[in-house]
């Protein structure tokens, strides 16, 4: 999950704090050691995300743009200059446009905005936006709610009395409500120092940076993992009280299925599955990363040398063309996989899906599965030349069917002329004019369309009376009958015009004599 580090350079963030000792300091060397303490806690536990760092008051600056260094991110805070008047409309639409220009509007962002609680002053202040937030036109638009998933955390570098002697705390907060209420304010417990700057960035860690590390069992083997990025909890909206639903730590494999038989199926999120490895005294050797390289190395090494359960696994699911379902709860599961990046690397992957017994319906129950060795006979055939699956629904899916569509005149006239060219074939075309007449019967009901019913019963009233004198006899009985139909269904009388009744052939003594010589 990307982040976008939105820091003030205004000059009240140039507003001197008294600190213990002879050093000055001003807020925004607070702000600089709180980042500071947020990048070196993401290198070592977080170095797979990317993070942007932009700068802003009246204008806004991207000063270093989505990367995974974060050497550079901390030059960049020691290389910041001091501007004008805070314009905190004009940084959250640079943070709009870096984000869509990047990921798009599909990918989840943490915005982390790094203020000190003034809101600017006149034309452009977060009171003023605020102030004419209704009356403005869509390409005028305020920019919350982002148009990306968003989490939006405001770090104040002020004291909660501080923001509450103004109004600036209840616009910020009217920040978090527009962001459709995701998201959080930060403030300083206390007076301002360094110690307390560092407790506040260390809730915004344990809150969002805080590295999910799982156990994934299989049977008797074991492996420590860490799962990125963090799995969000999943709200279920058909609830009548709906409850977050976490995914537990411990992710047991229940079982492997077939690529082709998983096909491609609908998930919540994706992840990478990442093996921790841990040294004969317990500790971690990694994903972390370590500040000197050759002790980086070394560790590498020796984690290289470690039997490896994760490793075992997706070097199988590579190999095999299959997929492991994982258990992430109760009637909770998701898959693993392998992923291919390039054609020399490939990753452990680790996709979720809804909750529920039946996440994916061609597989059916997920506790309804089980080993081939428990089935009568193979279900993919001797030679591995089918599938149980998909397995075909009880109830016949609408789509499945065929249904009549009109949405052009030119196939209402079709399905006319179809009827009109089998009643000028009576008797030999009675089976199929009465199912043509039938199917349209049907959908003229189901529209509510009885004037066509009126229509058609006229039509062929009058294709009885242009009948050549050669014609059957038949021919005569069977449109006078179909036309008397039409016109009681097209009264709209229960009796008549009921959605399930079809229009039987008219049995007469010329039809009956020609069933005999057939």
């Amino acid at each position: 999950m990307p982040t976008v580090v939105v820091m003030d350079v205004s000059l009240s963030m140039t507003r001197p704090v008294s600190v213990e000792g002879s050093e000055e300091y001003q807020r925004k060397h607070l702000a600089v050691h709180g980042l500071t303490m947020l990048f070196e806690h993401m290198a070592t536990n977080y170095k797979l995300e990317f993070t942007a760092l932009v700068v802003f008051s009246s204008l806004w600056e991207l000063m270093v743009p989505f990367t995974r260094d974060y050497n550079t991110l901390q030059e960049a805070l020691s290389n910041m200059d001091d501007y004008d008047k805070t314009c905190l409309e004009s940084a959250l639409l640079g943070v709009c446009n870096i984000v869509q220009q990047e990921w798009g509007a599909a990918i989840p962002c943490q915005v982390v905005l790094v203020t000190d609680g003034c809101l600017g002053i006149g034309r452009g202040s977060l009171r003023h936006s605020l102030a004419t937030h209704n009356q403005r036109s869509e390409s005028n638009r305020f920019p919350l709610p982002f148009p990306f998933p968003s989490k939006l955390y405001v770090m104040c570098m002020a004291n909660l009395e501080e923001l509450q002697s103004t109004d600036s705390l209840d616009c910020l907060e009217r920040l978090i409500d527009l962001n459709n209420g995701e998201g959080q304010i930060f403030t300083i417990d206390g007076p301002l120092c360094l110690k307390n700057v560092q407790s506040m960035f260390g809730k915004l860690i344990d809150l969002a940076y805080t590295p999910f590390h799982a156990v994934l069992k299989c049977g008797h083997l074991t492996s420590d993992v860490q799962v990125f990025p963090r799995p969000e909890p999943f709200i279920i909206d058909e609830e009548i009280d709906p409850i977050p639903k976490a995914i537990n730590t411990d992710l047991e494999i229940v079982g492997f299925v077939d690529i082709a038989d998983i096909s491609s199926p609908p998930v919540l999120s994706r992840h990478l599955v990442l093996p921790i490895a841990l040294n004969r005294e317990g500790d971690e050797v990694g994903p972390g990363i370590t500040d000197d390289t050759e002790d980086e190395n070394s560790a590498n090494q020796i984690a290289g040398k470690i039997p490896n359960f994760c490793v075992l696994l997706h070097g199988s699911l590579k190999v095999e063309g299959m997929v492991a379902v994982v258990q992430l709860g109760p009637e909770w599961y998701g898959m693993l996989y392998s992923q291919a990046d390039s054609k020399k690397k490939s990753n452990l992957m680790m996709s979720l899906f809804e909750p529920g017994p039946e996440p994916l319906p061609w597989l059916g129950k997920m506790a309804q599965l089980g080993p081939i060795s428990d089935a009568k006979e193979n279900p993919y055939g001797e030679d591995d030349n089918k599938s149980p699956f998909p397995l075909q629904p009880k109830n016949k899916r609408s789509y499945a069917q065929n249904v009549t569509v009109w949405i052009k005149p030119s196939g209402l006239q079709t399905d006319v002329q179809k009827i009109l060219r089998n009643a000028r074939k009576l008797p030999e075309k009675t089976q199929t004019f009465y199912k043509e007449l039938n199917r349209l019967r049907k959908a003229a009901l189901a529209f509510g369309f009885l004037d066509l019913l009126k229509g058609v019963a006229d039509m062929l009233e009058r294709e009885c009376t242009l009948l050549p004198d050669t014609a059957h006899p038949d021919a005569a009985f069977q449109l006078t009958h179909a036309a008397q139909q039409l016109k009681v269904a097209s009264t709209g009388a229960s009796e008549y015009a009921a959605y399930d009744q079809n229009i039987a052939p008219l049995q007469t003594d010329f039809s009956s004599s020609s069933t005999e010589r057939l």
